[in-house]
């Protein structure tokens, strides 16, 4: 009987100090779903309205903003847009990342010093980025130009927002320069802790500094290294201020990305409903697009 009362006892104290920790986190918990999912649902259920900032109409229209999306050639282009600035823009973060990280590993004079003026880059706003970058590439007052003039001995002249052919090398060159001490950061954070004892060993079996690194560091950092090129992924999928302080996304639409698409045709054209939809949409596609990814970085860990 004794030892049956210790044990309700023992219960009922456990029971109420789960209840106890559920209610500090109860708050923290209301007001993130109300941010997160309040205007979700808002905004599925704006996608089957007809609402736009100059009309209060609010009528049901069914899927037809949704079937607007597939003969959108524009929203496609932007797209595409975006996803080729990923595919050229991270890779080459990746590299400049690992061998300023390689770089810096060991003690160098100088070093905190060094890398304190690396990471500035990467503190400064995307807004102000793509703002000074437009400067520097600025036809008649921009260094651009003048230091490529320097090395080709005449005077060159290129219109790196306005024609299409330049607007995306300067578009990928600002975002390298401002995310790439990102990349470095981490990626020297996880070659720093790799085990010394595993790069001894390589050394003392006669690997190669190639060999040792694909071999030994590679699968060390690897998770590390996904998750950071997961986290620039993500950020370049919602680009937005460095190009539109660059190119507005033009010349035409030609650089125009989902950010700088859903901003002209929501704020500006004022489509709210079919912007709707297109966030929606687009959700759906990168939300199974990530799942996917996870899986795989799981399988590969």
């Amino acid at each position: 009987m004794a030892s049956a009362a210790v044990s309700g006892s023992a219960s009922g104290r456990a029971d109420d100090t789960r209840l106890f920790k559920y209610g500090l986190i109860a708050p923290a918990t209301f007001v993130m779903v109300l941010v997160a999912v309040f205007p979700l649902i808002y905004l599925i259920v704006v996608s089957f309205q007809r609402i736009s900032l100059s009309d209060d109409i609010t009528s049901f229209s069914g899927l037809v903003n949704y079937a607007r999306i597939f003969s959108d050639a524009r929203l496609w282009d932007a797209v595409l847009h975006t996803l080729l600035i990923t595919v050229i823009a991270l890779p080459i973060e990746l590299v400049l990342g690992m061998l300023l990280g390689y770089h810096f590993l060991p003690d160098r004079p100088f070093k905190r010093l060094l890398v304190a003026l690396l990471i500035i880059p990467s503190v400064i706003s995307p807004m102000v980025a793509g703002s000074m970058w437009r400067l520097m590439f600025d036809d008649r007052y921009g260094p651009i130009n003048q230091i490529i003039s320097w090395f080709a001995g005449e005077r060159i002249s290129i219109l790196w927002t306005i024609n299409i052919a330049w607007a995306y090398p300067a578009i990928i060159i600002t975002d390298v320069w401002q995310w790439t001490p990102f990349m470095f950061i981490i990626l020297m954070a996880a070659l720093a802790n790799v085990d010394q004892e595993l790069l001894d060993a390589a050394a003392i079996d006669g690997a190669s500094g190639w060999r040792t690194f694909l071999e030994v560091t590679l699968p060390a950092i690897r998770p590390v290294m996904m998750i950071a090129l997961l986290i620039r992924g993500l950020d370049l999928i919602r680009l937005f201020d460095s190009v539109w302080q660059l190119t507005r996304g033009g010349p035409g639409s030609a650089t125009e990305t989902i950010s700088i698409y859903a901003y002209i045709r929501g704020f500006q054209e004022f489509d709210t409903s079919y912007i709707a939809a297109v966030v929606v949409v687009l959700a759906i596609l990168f939300s199974v697009g990530l799942v996917v990814v996870l899986k795989r970085m799981a399988i590969a860990r």
